[in-house]
């Protein structure tokens, strides 16, 4: 099970009781847990946080904390880094098997290491700045710009999705997108089925022809049937 706190499609956070229970959850089901946490620092809506699956998981305790395998995933590649063109992450492992840790220990040491310049960010990830070193109030302020400038464009995506009519977008409340949900007039859902295609995949592709503006289709991310959104990414 690959929960994403925060969701980066429809850009929600988990609460700490959500996570409980997907981690209660994935005990009753023996579920092996790959959090991908890249997004969190990306957190907008000043009532929601941020909480590490790892963290929860350790703070629930016994039977939870000794049983349920878990995976933390990190990347320099989102969040606020934002460093596309630079490719380094890690993965955190708890309760698993040692067998098992071995043998991912061995895939991981034969492959090869990502260019240096992508471990050094790495590095501003794991060891930040401290206060009175140098970089640390040029750092502070450059992350606090990027952080400011992303919750800035969530505000701005909802409003702007919610006045056009027909389409309706919850409080991105992190993460880098929205998912806004369409609403599609008959004609368009029989147009789309003529040309055997979801309708919110006909919708981008029209979007794309028209106004050259590219998103993703919902059905690539799973929908209530009988229903159809779209991903907007809000990346600077």
């Amino acid at each position: 099970l690959s929960p994403r706190p925060p969701g980066p499609s429809p850009g929600q956070v988990q609460s700490r009781e959500c996570i409980e229970e997907v981690i209660k959850f994935a005990y009753d089901e023996k579920l092996f847990l790959m959090a991908d946490e890249v997004y969190q620092d990306n957190v907008y809506d000043k009532d929601s946080a941020f909480h590490s699956f790892k963290k929860v998981l350790m703070e629930m305790g016994p039977p939870y904390s000794e049983s349920v395998e878990l995976a933390s995933f990190h990347s320099i590649s989102k969040g606020f880094h934002g460093e596309c063109g630079l490719r380094a992450g890690y993965v955190e492992v708890v309760n698993l098997h040692p067998e098992v840790k071995a043998q991912l220990s061995k895939l991981v040491s034969v492959r090869l290491c990502p260019p240096v310049p992508g471990q050094l960010v790495l590095d501003t990830i794991v060891d930040p700045p401290k206060p009175g070193e140098p970089s640390y109030e040029r750092f502070q302020a450059e992350k606090a710009a990027v952080l400011s400038s992303l919750a800035e464009k969530a505000r701005l995506t909802q409003e702007m999705f919610n006045r056009t009519p027909g389409i309706h977008c919850n409080p991105v409340q992190g993460a880098m997108y929205s998912f806004p949900r369409i609403d599609l007039p008959p004609r368009a859902l029989a147009a789309a089925k003529e040309q055997q295609q979801a309708p919110d995949m006909f919708f981008c592709l029209r979007l794309l022809e028209e106004t050259g503006i590219c998103v993703v289709p919902g059905s690539g991310f799973g929908q209530r049937d009988g229903t159809f959104h779209f991903r907007w990414a809000k990346i600077p």
